[in-house]
């Protein structure tokens, strides 16, 4: 989004010198700029605007979804190193009382104080903006267009406490000083809807294509996929039947899930029918060549992670995100945050090992850890001589274009750093033959021989055991490579790369799963397959069964939308935390001088202990707004 706060500043105080200029006695008090002043002028109302946009994530300085802590971190993609205990979701600890990264400016783009309070906002400039003066036509469209925004935003604040509490207390007007707090209630679950979808169509009715207006700023096609990503949630087992099927705050009370279906499904088709814009995947849909060359493999892998490194205009993939300026406005740092230790960065959101296995190998079938041995899960060895034979025995190589796009592994080309041949270096050295070790030892009995050697072993540079900054060394194996820059020093530098917060891929799958669920399973795999072959894999099958599809479909998701915040909708949605929030190890990777090396996972140590509550589906709300409004009830079993 290229509006700021710095930027919202100074163009007010421009705006107001202007005003003054008219008549130097005729001023009023600083202390004035108020709701009366925002509203005697199109410029002040269309700099509040501005400061709306700017706080839909909570506040000036983390915008949406791009912080150092994301919110991946609470699903089964990524732990959060640093702040793992104040993830709440994932440790069965959430509560009323204590809702860490749920109730702190952490996760505030999803949380109901922060939407709250720029839904007063946004109220406040709807309250007021038709009676702002206008001297021409070009002034009424602008003033139009300002009010279609503000609808935008509104939507978009409400879908996220719709997609995080459930039914949310309906609030379309501003609050004036005689307002009883203490009476607000509720909404239940389809009127929360009914009222957002009422925003999004007037939002749509009101907003210009995304060639009439600055980039970052909600168009036709925005307001139509935000109203597609709310009608794909409210499709999921969570909210028709799965969960307190008789508690209309969480749950439909009729029978008319198909229906829903068919409003996601149509919502969708008509932004990929281009009725809101032009709109598409970067890159080809057709199916990859069966024998790649390197170079063809490279330009897939180039081809999405530069989807999430887009600095200037935007190609047509992205439908709403935020632009950020190094220097100025709205910062972040990816590659602080994110980056190997041993570039001094921070090593935060690791991809756990239960994830990279996901991945499946270039020639689209699944990874196998125990393809080479049966049976044996955890540990992965081989000599140097026969790796040159069969290079697939290292578990990172051969695997489909988006796992080197998303994943910084041990032995990935990276920044510039001689000693490690500019590649990221997270196994040990051991300087002692390994040949004796390997064999049908299990993993305890492996970790204690290694232990052993300790004296002789020599931690990678991005590792635990580094010389450098070894408290930001990974936890589980890895580091997350999407949305860094490699062309950025993330130790001096900001990212300069936009956050995409919807991008055409989340509209076909929203499609796709809505062909899947209503039993149109070749189209939806039609669909799923143009992403697919955009990532440089090839087509599914059509003529399977709607539980294999939607296995596939499932699947597709978690690759493609991999550590964007995606997933923790989804694995809500669709009611599988209990199988997926789990505790995890970490990898551990030791090359021996005679060239033996050994890929452990290893189940005897713990990357981070997880626990599920079936209550964590919804969010509680606070203690403190149950205080201040006492008729709002409570979500489920807290």
């Amino acid at each position: 989004m290229k509006h700021n706060s710095n930027f919202c500043i100074i163009n007010i105080m421009l705006i107001l010198a202007l005003i003054s200029c008219d008549n130097a006695l005729d001023q009023k008090p600083v202390d004035s700029f108020n709701e009366e002043s925002m509203f005697e002028d199109i410029n002040l109302s269309e700099a509040f605007l501005y400061q709306c946009y700017d706080v839909m994530g909570g506040d000036h300085t983390n915008v949406l979804g791009m912080r150092e802590d994301l919110l991946s971190s609470s699903t089964d993609e990524l732990l959060n190193i640093h702040r793992a205990g104040e993830v709440t979701f994932t440790k069965g600890t959430l509560t009323p009382d204590y809702l860490g990264h749920f109730g702190n400016d952490r996760y505030g783009w999803i949380l109901w104080n922060y939407n709250y309070s720029n839904i007063k906002n946004v109220n406040t400039l709807l309250g007021g903006i038709d009676g702002v003066p206008v001297n021409s036509n070009a002034d009424e469209k602008r003033l139009a267009q300002i009010k279609a925004e503000a609808y935008f935003i509104r939507a978009f604040n409400y879908t996220n406490l719709l997609r995080s509490y459930g039914g949310v207390v309906l609030i379309d007007k501003k609050f004036n000083l005689k307002d009883d707090f203490l009476t607000h209630e509720r909404a239940t679950l389809q009127q929360t809807v009914d009222f957002i979808l009422s925003d999004l169509e007037k939002a749509i009715a009101g907003l210009p294509d995304k060639s009439e207006i600055a980039q970052g700023r909600a168009t036709k096609g925005a307001a139509s996929a935000l109203k597609s990503r709310l009608l794909s949630f409210v499709t999921g087992e969570l909210m028709n039947g799965g969960y307190e099927a008789k508690n209309d705050l969480v749950s439909f009370q009729d029978d008319n899930r198909k229906q829903r279906l068919t409003a996601a499904k149509n919502a969708a088709k008509d932004i990929i029918d281009g009725k809101y814009g032009t709109y598409a995947l970067s890159g080809s849909t057709t199916p990859p060549p069966v024998n790649m060359s390197e170079e063809e493999f490279a330009a897939y892998v180039d081809n999405y992670s530069n989807i999430f490194l887009q600095k200037g205009a935007w190609n047509d993939e992205v439908i709403f995100g935020i632009q950020y300026v190094n220097r100025q406005g709205n910062q972040v740092s990816n590659n602080l945050y994110w980056g190997p230790n041993g570039y001094n960065c921070w090593g935060n959101n690791e991809p756990t090992e239960d994830i990279i296995r996901q991945f499946e190998m270039k020639d689209g079938s699944p990874f196998k850890w125990d393809k080479y041995k049966p049976g044996e899960a955890n540990i992965r060895e081989f000599k140097q001589e026969e790796l040159k034979t069969n290079p697939d025995l290292n578990p990172f190589d051969g695997r489909e274009p988006r796992f080197y796009a998303n994943v910084l592994y041990d032995g990935a080309p990276w920044r510039e750093r001689a000693s490690t041949d500019n590649k990221v270096q997270i196994a040990s050295k051991v300087n002692a033959p390994g040949t004796s070790l390997m064999g049908g030892q299990s993993v305890a009995e492996k970790m204690q021989a290694i232990a052993k050697l300790e004296s002789v072993s020599t931690g990678g540079n991005d590792s635990r055991q580094a010389a450098n900054q070894a408290w930001n060394g990974t936890k589980t194996g890895y580091y997350l490579r999407k949305m860094l820059d490699i062309t950025l020093n993330g130790e001096i530098d900001n990212n300069e790369n936009a956050w995409i917060e919807i991008r055409f891929a989340e509209v076909l799958l929203d499609y796709a799963e809505a062909c899947i669920e209503l039993d149109e399973i070749e189209e939806g795999l039609k669909t799923i397959n143009k992403i697919r072959n955009r990532a440089g894999l090839p087509d599914r099958p059509l003529n399977v069964n709607q539980d294999q599809a939607r296995k596939w479909y499932r699947h597709e998701r978690l690759i493609e939308m991999f550590a964007e915040g995606d997933r923790w909708y989804c694995i809500r949605k669709w009611m599988i935390c209990n199988d997926v929030i789990k505790k995890f190890h970490p990898l551990y990777i030791y090359h021996f001088n005679d060239g033996v090396s050994m890929y452990i996972y290893n189940t005897t140590a713990l990357a981070d202990t997880r626990k599920w509550e079936n209550k964590n589906y919804w969010l509680p709300i606070s203690r403190t707004e149950i205080n201040k409004a006492p008729k709002l009830k409570q979500n489920p079993s807290y």
